[in-house]
């Protein structure tokens, strides 16, 4: 894994983690002068010369959701590099990890600019995206040229699809600084996190709390005032299906089998409007999919990015380890 950084168009950061194959490696510094690659945003300067310049196989960007970073994806990320033959460049969205804070007038146009800067200083074609990450990716593919999307549980809000969803308790909790009760509504807001959802809001307290021991559990408490912000970003940017008609890379959405009702229902709609969508249900797969172990789930991802084509490389076996495997 490489580890570098991308400047935003506002002068931020944005912290890179980048799984390259053998044959891609890089030398530390080269992957930021690959300015342009295989596709040219728009208004986007070239490198010197003029002319687009690539840096082996063009690269696949990874975006995480909401309440997380990227570690936790980085498993995902290695797979795909490996099944693929290509870079796979996972990034910390604003507000986490190294990467610069959520402006004041954060919206989606924040995430979709982001977006681009990573795609191109990475030479990617491709993008992967969860749960928040999926509703920046089709938001960011009517502007953006890309070749190939697959998102899973995508966050997207049609006609108001999503407004019960939000809880205006969230974001007074936050406020107030009881980020425990914050917790809680969120996690019964969203349903993500399967059973454990539908607790009483006081057991779910008490959860909280619980969670708040681990390393995890106290990271997702520092990021609940990005959530609310996100969540906001989400609602503001409230579509019909005619928004996304216009769509024509192909795009695989995917919703698992124990994911939230919600999720499939806008996939469906999704794609019975736009003939460059397809959906489909993987059984068998919490909300959090991409983020559990297992292979079966990557595997269908690098099928559709390699166009259909049923032959993928092969994972390695992993090697016994003692101990918690690192991500």
């Amino acid at each position: 894994m490489e580890t570098w950084t991308v400047e935003t168009e506002d002068g931020g950061r944005l912290d890179v983690h980048s799984f390259l194959t053998p044959a891609g490696s890089l030398r530390a510094g080269t992957l930021g002068r690959a300015r342009s690659a295989a596709l040219m945003v728009p208004g986007a300067s070239t490198p010197t010369g003029g002319e687009p310049t690539t840096a082996g196989a063009p690269g696949v960007v990874l975006i995480h959701g909401t309440l997380v970073t990227d570690a936790l994806y980085r498993p995902f990320a290695r797979k795909l590099s490996v099944l693929l033959g290509r870079p796979v460049h996972c990034y910390n969205r604003r507000g986490r990890g190294g990467s610069a804070p959520q402006p004041a007038d954060y919206s989606v146009k924040t995430e979709i600019s982001d977006l681009a800067a990573v795609m191109r200083e990475t030479g990617s074609t491709d993008v992967v995206a969860h749960s928040y990450g999926g509703f920046v990716a089709l938001q960011a593919a009517r502007t953006l040229p890309m070749g190939r999307l697959v998102t899973y549980d995508a966050a997207v809000s049609l006609s108001g699809s999503l407004s019960h969803r939000w809880r205006p308790e969230l974001e007074d909790a936050v406020t107030a600084g009881q980020l425990n009760h914050a917790w809680a509504h969120l996690v019964q807001g969203l349903a993500t996190a399967g059973p454990v959802s539908y607790l009483p809001l006081g057991a779910l307290r008490m959860l909280s709390i619980l969670s708040a021991r681990t390393n995890v559990g106290a990271e997702m408490r520092q990021l609940l005032p990005t959530a609310v912000a996100e969540m906001r970003a989400v609602l503001d940017a409230d579509a019909e299906l005619e928004d996304f008609t216009s769509l024509n890379i192909p795009i695989l959405m995917l919703s698992g089998g124990w994911s939230p009702a919600y999720f499939a229902q806008t996939g469906r709609e999704l794609a019975a409007a736009v003939p460059s969508i397809q959906f489909a249900v993987v059984p068998g797969q919490l909300h959090e999919g991409p983020i559990r172990p297992g292979k079966g789930l990557a595997v269908r991802v690098a099928r559709f990015i390699n166009g259909g084509d049923s032959e993928v490389r092969r994972l390695g076996r992993r090697r016994p380890r003692g101990g918690r495997s690192g991500g």
